[in-house]
């Protein structure tokens, strides 16, 4: 049950990924564009955007993170809210707002950028990481690159400081500000849906004995 939200939206994230590898029209109609969303009024980008990926590579770690993620927040949802029947609208409105967020400081800066492209769901997922982060904020998070676990709290803010960083010194062609614009909109949905969760760092995890 509770994978399926999920589930769902890795499964159309790695469909459209993989069709628009190899159909350079869909890729390109699908993009974040700034330039052309205010030309022509292509709104659609501001989601579409997160449904294609640059890469294999790309696609994969996006997914992966999301699904690992994904589920525990999922389960964590209606523990939060005591709303097990919104849980669907909960999530969507995490992950579509961790894309809408994400994108809005890209967009006032390369609105007049006529070669300024990106894709990929870094933002939504940077959201729903984070919003795992400020529920269990002790709990030991471990990626390939971190040769031991960490508590949450300290991976957390070791991201936000590495992608705020390279987001100013740009070169790289990544938009780190979408990262960074994604984790903060996935702490402050979750703190609107709870303030306590803020108010008593941690006590949401010591509620669930974790």
């Amino acid at each position: 049950m509770f994978d399926s939200i999920t589930l769902i939206i890795v499964g159309i994230t790695a469909l459209l990924s993989i069709a628009a590898f190899s159909d350079q029209r869909l890729f390109s109609a699908l993009l974040f564009e700034p330039f052309v969303i205010k030309a022509r009024g292509e709104w659609y980008r501001f989601i579409t955007h997160a449904f294609i990926h640059a890469n294999w590579p790309h696609l994969a770690v996006n997914m992966f993170v999301l699904y690992m993620f994904g589920r525990n927040v999922e389960m964590l949802l209606p523990e939060v809210t005591g709303r097990p029947d919104l849980v669907v609208l909960h999530y969507l409105l995490l992950y579509g707002g961790g894309v809408l967020f994400s994108t809005l400081p890209s967009y006032q800066r390369n609105i007049h950028d006529p070669g300024y492209r990106a894709v990929g769901a870094s933002g939504a997922v940077s959201a729903v990481l984070f919003a795992q982060i400020i529920m269990l904020p002790t709990s030991p998070v471990r990626f390939l690159f971190i040769p031991f676990p960490i508590p949450a709290y300290v991976f957390g803010i070791l991201y936000l400081a590495y992608s705020y960083y390279m987001d100013k010194r740009g070169g790289d062609n990544v938009a780190h500000d979408a990262h960074f614009f994604g984790a903060v909109y996935g702490l402050l949905f979750m703190i609107l849906l709870d303030p306590g969760l803020v108010l008593d760092i941690g006590g949401f995890q010591r509620s669930l004995g974790m």
